[in-house]
């Protein structure tokens, strides 16, 4: 399975590294891109557009893909499936803490992005009238309790999406947490079985 992440807000493709290597130990071949501008000033369909162009270029045509979305990653994620077509290709969505009902936070930061992210906008709306389009993908929704990013963590799911909640104690932290991503492994293992048995490259960061 080819899998791209999408990093969250001032984030780079770094935070996912670990996440990627369990992913590539069961042999996936995972790509962390960092896209630009990291705090979302240009609006998140921009994020989106670039995140359409990097799966042209990058994965092989053709082959499998699941994507993966950590906090404002998610919504990049999500606009990509839903609006530019993404998901008649994607085969699953794993969600990690996505502000789908908004966070409070967003008032704290200018920019285009974070006027997204706020409770109530536009872009967030949308996303929630289009959520049919994800009726062909399996998805997957994972957050904390103890998030203070996203309140209530219920803010985080998506309809029809499976939940995984997590005792996480830091919203940043949750790309880490091995309960994560040992449930990744084992969905991504039911989606493409004989990807375990092949040899993994590499980790795959790249900026966009």
């Amino acid at each position: 399975m080819n899998v791209v992440m999408v990093h969250g807000f001032l984030n780079t493709g770094r935070l996912l590294r670990p996440l990627c290597r369990a992913l590539e130990a069961h042999g996936h071949t995972c790509h962390a891109p960092t896209f630009h501008p990291r705090d979302g000033r240009l609006g998140l369909p921009d994020l989106s557009q670039k995140l359409a162009s990097f799966i042209r270029e990058r994965p092989a045509p053709g082959a499998p893909l699941a994507l993966i979305g950590f906090s404002m990653g998610a919504l990049v994620v999500r606009h990509y499936l839903q609006a530019l077509g993404g998901a008649r290709s994607a085969r699953a969505f794993f969600s990690i803490a996505g502000p789908y009902r908004g966070t409070m936070n967003a008032y704290l930061y200018p920019g285009l992005g974070t006027r997204q992210m706020r409770p109530g906008s536009a872009f967030l709306r949308s996303l929630d009238a289009g959520a049919s389009a994800l009726d062909s993908v399996a998805v997957f929704t994972y957050r904390t309790p103890f998030d203070l990013m996203v309140l209530p963590s219920t803010g985080s799911l998506i309809r029809s999406s499976k939940d995984l909640l997590l005792w996480c104690p830091l919203h940043s932290l949750l790309p880490r947490d091995p309960s994560l991503g040992n449930h990744i492994v084992d969905e991504l293992a039911k989606l493409e079985p004989q990807a375990a048995h092949r040899s993994h490259a590499p980790v795959h960061e790249s900026v966009v």
